[in-house]
């Protein structure tokens, strides 16, 4: 038994029989009829080894004249898997400037910064709608090409793949020799005994085998193309998930300082952005309470306030009337409620303030959160009197201070006002005075973190600079001619927390991983045919022939072919040398050569 390993051929056409000896004039009508059959059978054996449409191979049908010829050959290429790559691409060149360039449905404020820091490329980016590119008429006319092209590009791959499943493994071209493994070998087993060895052989390995007249042929790697197919489809159910996810996402940040609380409505959100079609209505019924927050940081070495664990401890309550729950946040694992998430995202601290008018009275006292500013949280933040204050002589005005806290000063003469640590060893709160009015009572909405100070006035000291002082925790700071006291009262921490619906992520999930286990379906399974003939030779000893044929070259078919031809060959071993020669000798002289 021997086997060979030919180079694959190009075409199926390279299966046929080489020219016979014999003359043109000597063949008769019945032989090229019977060659004919022969050359059809041979390009079928290497036919419809993939799901590549017709219209793209160099012998599709031809473009016709007029609207409907023109309209055919912009279908052909916008289906074709070229253009989708080439879309794909686009798509993915497309996204770039959302992620460079600060979007309006994200950030609102950041675009407004970007714009006052680049104001020669406002007008430009504008044109191109690139504060909006998801939304842009470029970017969704290259997303609903691409889905169009998928959807296109797959039908007709669909209906090839179910008639491939529904077909047979064609017949065994008339050399096999020519294909690129093959083997051959003589036994003493009749041609009936060799094909059902073979067939059970075949079967056994998973091939999907056809009996014909001398011949069984079998097929194998059908799982290719249903890969293939599969990486496409995923790339559809994740462009919808996409698109799903955009239009009826939502997304709000709330700062809750400890021992408050939270309820999923609209109006409880410090900011809120959603998608085109999201509905308020979809919002989840719950709420939940801030009941402590811990946070714990290195304390020495080179990573010393480098954090360590951050918990938010909360009670929890679904729905309208729900049985209120203690659950834990961190960070990386949200609290899951009804297809919403929240997330713990950052956290600070909130001087308590207090502040007395003239009288004495107690007109202001609460827990003012401040901003951390850098890794140790040194803080900054406003604290706004707007209501019940007058000053000495009667009249009514608003306070402000704008504030700085650190939770860890160095000392006097041993630093600034930043923060050596962000846990609290050492306290302090940074206060500037100014009277006069807030401006809240415009309308206009304001930054509850900054002080508006157009239109008021610094308290000033008796040197006549503005007024400021250094507090520590439980100090009192006496403003200047009589007009109250302000008092460090305590501190609180507070939480931010993100709440976020993001619709087909599930799925877009799914899709992606269906679209590796498609890919590797199509890289990794080969797609192949093999073809087991068993005729009688004219000694009398059956001659047995192996040949396989694969979609592509690979050095993985000579090594299947060896290991299916010896185990068949167990089955119909050689025949000894001597028997054959003996065969031969038996033959009378007038039936040789």
């Amino acid at each position: 038994m021997s086997t060979t390993d030919k180079a694959s051929p190009e075409t199926s056409d390279e299966t046929t029989d080489e020219t016979t000896d014999e003359t043109p004039g000597e063949t008769s009508e019945a032989e090229s009829r019977a060659s004919a059959a022969a050359d059809a059978t041979d390009a079928a054996a290497g036919a419809q080894l993939s799901t590549a449409p017709l219209e793209d191979s160099p012998g599709g049908p031809a473009v016709g004249i007029g609207v409907i010829g023109w309209a055919r050959w912009f279908w052909r290429q916008l289906t074709s898997m070229r253009v989708a790559l080439i879309l794909l691409f686009l798509l993915s060149l497309g996204a770039i400037p959302g992620s460079l360039i600060p979007q309006n449905n994200v950030d609102a404020l950041k675009v407004a910064s970007w714009k006052r820091d680049n104001p020669s490329w406002v007008t430009v980016a504008e044109k191109l709608q690139l504060f909006d590119v998801y939304s842009s008429v470029w970017f969704s006319a290259i997303y609903l090409l691409l889905f169009i092209s998928l959807i296109g590009c797959i039908v007709p791959r669909s209906w090839q793949f179910v008639g491939q499943l529904r077909g047979r493994p064609p017949g065994a071209p008339r050399r096999l020799d020519r294909l690129p493994a093959h083997t051959t070998w003589r036994t003493e087993k009749t041609p009936d005994e060799v094909l059902s060895y073979a067939r059970t052989v075949l079967r056994g390995s998973r091939f999907r085998t056809e009996l014909g007249k001398g011949q069984v042929a079998a097929e194998k790697g059908y799982l290719r193309e249903a890969g293939n197919l599969i990486f496409h489809v995923a790339l559809i159910v994740m462009l919808v998930a996409f698109a799903w996810g955009q239009y009826f996402k939502s997304e709000g940040g709330k700062l809750v300082l400890r021992g408050s609380g939270f309820s999923n409505t609209l109006t409880q959100y410090d900011d809120f952005k959603s998608g085109g079609l999201f509905d308020p209505d979809d919002l989840p019924p719950f709420s939940f309470t801030l009941d402590r927050f811990d946070a714990t940081y290195e304390m020495t070495g080179p990573q010393r306030g480098t954090p360590r664990d951050f918990k938010a401890y909360v009670t929890f309550s679904e729905g309208a009337h729900g049985t209120p729950q203690k659950r834990e946040i961190q960070v990386n694992k949200p609290l899951e409620v009804d297809g919403s998430k929240v997330y713990l995202l950052g956290h600070g601290y909130a001087p308590i303030v207090s502040v007395t008018d003239p009288t004495g009275k107690v007109i202001f006292k609460d827990a003012v959160p401040v901003l951390p500013q850098d890794a140790n949280l040194t803080s900054t933040g406003a604290v706004k009197v707007t209501d019940g204050y007058k000053d000495k002589d009667g009249k009514t005005e608003q306070l402000g201070f704008n504030a700085v806290f650190v939770p860890t000063f160095a000392g006097e003469g041993k630093g600034t006002m930043f923060s050596q640590f962000p846990a609290l060893l050492m306290p302090r709160l940074m206060l500037n005075a100014f009277h006069g009015s807030l401006g809240v009572d415009s309308g206009l909405p304001q930054n509850v973190y900054v002080l508006k100070t157009d239109k008021m006035e610094p308290f000033k000291d008796e040197s006549g600079q503005q007024f400021k002082q250094k507090l520590e925790l439980g100090q009192t700071m006496t403003l200047p001619n009589g007009a109250g006291t302000v008092k460090f009262e305590g501190i609180e921490r507070w939480a931010t927390f993100s709440v976020t619906q993001q619709p087909g992520s599930g799925l877009a999930l799914a899709g992606a991983i269906a679209a590796i286990a498609g890919l590797a379906g199509s890289l990794f399974i080969q797609r192949r045919r093999i073809w087991v003939r068993a005729v009688t030779g004219k000694d009398g000893v059956t001659v047995v022939e192996m040949a396989g044929l694969g979609r592509s070259e690979s050095t993985r078919l000579p090594q299947e072919l060896a290991e299916l031809a010896a185990t068949l060959h167990q089955q119909a071993p050689s025949a000894p040398a001597a028997l054959a020669e003996t065969r031969v000798e038996e033959t009378p002289e007038g039936e040789r050569g």
